[in-house]
């Protein structure tokens, strides 16, 4: 920490929530001038896939393509590197803070977790395992993941388990499907179980203020910003240079960039850095409004693998980028944000759940066609949204699949379509006419939404800092960190500080990986849960 960083450039490929944070721990920890750091966006603003913004197809509308929820005891890198950060609003806290007090006030106790076709809330509570579903869980805890392989989460469970209330529940808090990775369900298992006495409530969850972009990542641009951090953006980086070998060791040396002023290279000298974020489960997002239908890409249109493509071929283990991007069915999802200009539907569904905006959590139609599920966050979620306008935000698991009410699958049905077919599943029909008049939607298909669960063999994720690596690391949520999860804000920090530590040669700890069964309190809880359950 006392070696002068004044010959010391970083170089940051990616303006995503990784390749910030990296920037940040550069800075904060490791000294490096703010100056020196270099931020290369293809798009027009960071953030990644960690954003909020006005709807780019309904004018005057919202849209977040992913729902996110941040953990207490999980999130140890993030909330470290938010300690730090100075709130949106009040720059006298921090954004911990700033969420800590939040939560104290609007607490997540969700009553209305799972509905059947009847539009009748479940017992969430009972979860209802069978002594069959106990010992597979059981077994694939017990099982070490190098035994798991490739195998799918619906080889290791019989047919019972994926009918469970808990199944319903951990599977769309998730995003899981039973064709995913059960390597990586058996981490979300041990990471997480501290969740499973409550899954059925959520209040372990920890939300923003306002969606994850404005809460998140615009108090992180302006303190990055402030410290002199370059941001270029409309940058896209073709491809990456690489001298060495692992044994000798590796250094990355010439960045090929294409900008608004054509193609060149930036040389990477004897005390530059770079870390490169690989990969993107919002590559190729489309989106539909009102009136229309997102299209499906399958054929990576907009780079967001290209890089990594590109990479991969330089090295056997800078990883295989065809493991997550080559199965769009598997993978893809739709999701939907709701505008509306009063309170009609927002107040039904206050009525029927009995949770205030923000207290309640996702709502699961467990037996519906296209398995939707919805939150309502705390209003209003977008700073200076306009007087009497919300919004709420919802996905489908099953896209292809047709509609109980709209009878035509999800990916072909429009944005009032979506509307009529959700108040249905309520069984608000006697107000359609009036949401439908007082409502837009904002529709988003995304490829690879969850193409980070696919089952993957060991090689298939490449280490944050590669073997022999001296002056490079890998960022993103297609890395690989032994017993951590993806899908997660935590891992995209997580990486960010293993790779600026490890690069700078940082003497600060990282924070340990948060395991619950290490806790006698927590471990008896989830022993309780999935004996009783």
């Amino acid at each position: 920490m006392g070696t002068s960083r004044l010959n010391e450039h970083l170089w940051i490929v990616g303006g995503g929530i990784a390749g910030m944070a990296a920037a940040a721990f550069a800075i904060r920890d490791a000294g490096l001038p703010g100056d020196h750091v270099h931020i290369l966006e293809e798009l027009g603003l960071q953030g990644g896939s960690l954003d909020g913004a006005a709807s780019p197809v309904q004018p005057g509308a919202y849209v977040t393509r992913g729902g996110r929820m941040l953990e207490e005891e999980a999130y140890r890198c993030v909330w470290d590197l938010f300690s730090t950060i100075p709130s949106r609003d009040d720059p006298s806290i921090s954004v911990k803070d700033e969420i800590r007090r939040f939560n104290e006030r609007v607490k997540t106790h969700a009553k209305a977790r799972l509905i059947d076709r009847d539009h009748r809330i479940l017992d969430a509570a009972d979860y209802g395992f069978s002594l069959t579903d106990r010992f597979d869980f059981l077994r694939l805890i017990a099982t070490p993941e190098p035994m798991l392989g490739s195998k799918r989460i619906e080889e290791l469970f019989h047919p019972h388990f994926f009918d469970t209330h808990f199944w319903q529940m951990w599977r769309t808090t998730f995003a899981f499907q039973r064709w995913h990775s059960a390597a990586e369900l058996r981490r979300y298992f041990l990471r997480f179980i501290q969740e499973f006495g409550r899954i059925h409530t959520l209040e372990g969850v920890r939300r923003t203020v306002y969606n994850q972009y404005d809460s998140m990542v615009v108090p992180l641009q302006r303190w990055l910003l402030a410290q002199g951090a370059e941001v270029r953006f409309a940058t896209r980086v073709l491809d990456v240079d690489f001298a060495g070998t692992p044994e000798t060791g590796r250094r990355a040396t010439r960045l090929h960039v294409l900008d608004r002023e054509g193609e060149h290279r930036i040389e990477l000298g004897p005390a530059d850095h770079a870390v490169i974020t690989l990969g993107s489960i919002t590559a190729d997002s489309t989106y539909g409004g009102n009136d229309t239908v997102p299209e499906l890409i399958r054929d990576r249109r907009d780079h967001g693998w290209s890089l990594w493509e590109n990479i991969a071929r330089k090295a056997p283990d800078f990883g295989r980028p065809m493991t997550f991007f080559g199965a769009v069915d598997e993978h893809k999802w739709e999701s939907f944000t709701l505008t509306m200009r009063d309170r009609v539907l927002l107040d039904r569904i206050v009525a029927y759940t009995g949770n205030e905006p923000g207290t309640g959590a996702l709502m699961t139609w467990v037996r519906s066609g296209w398995h939707l599920s919805i939150v309502v966050p705390h209003q209003p979620h977008f700073p200076g949204m306009p007087e009497h306008t919300y919004t709420l935000w919802g996905y489908g698991f099953q896209v292809d699949d047709e509609g109980d009410y709209v009878r035509k699958p999800m990916a072909r049905a429009t944005g009032k379509e979506i509307v009529t077919e959700l108040v249905h599943q309520l069984g608000f029909e006697d107000i359609l006419d009036e949401v439908l008049a007082g409502t837009d939607v904002t529709s988003v298909m995304m490829p690879y939404a969850s193409a980070l669960f696919a089952c993957r063999a060991p090689g298939d994720r490449p280490k944050v800092v590669p073997e022999g690596a001296r002056n490079f690391a890998f960022l993103g949520q297609f890395v690989e960190i032994p017993e951590d999860v993806v899908f997660t804000v935590e891992y995209s920090v997580h990486a960010a500080m293993i790779a600026a530590y490890t690069l700078f040669g940082v003497d600060r700890p990282i924070p340990r990986i948060y395991r619950g069964l290490l806790d006698p309190q927590v471990a008896a809880k989830a022993t309780r849960t999935l004996i009783g359950g």
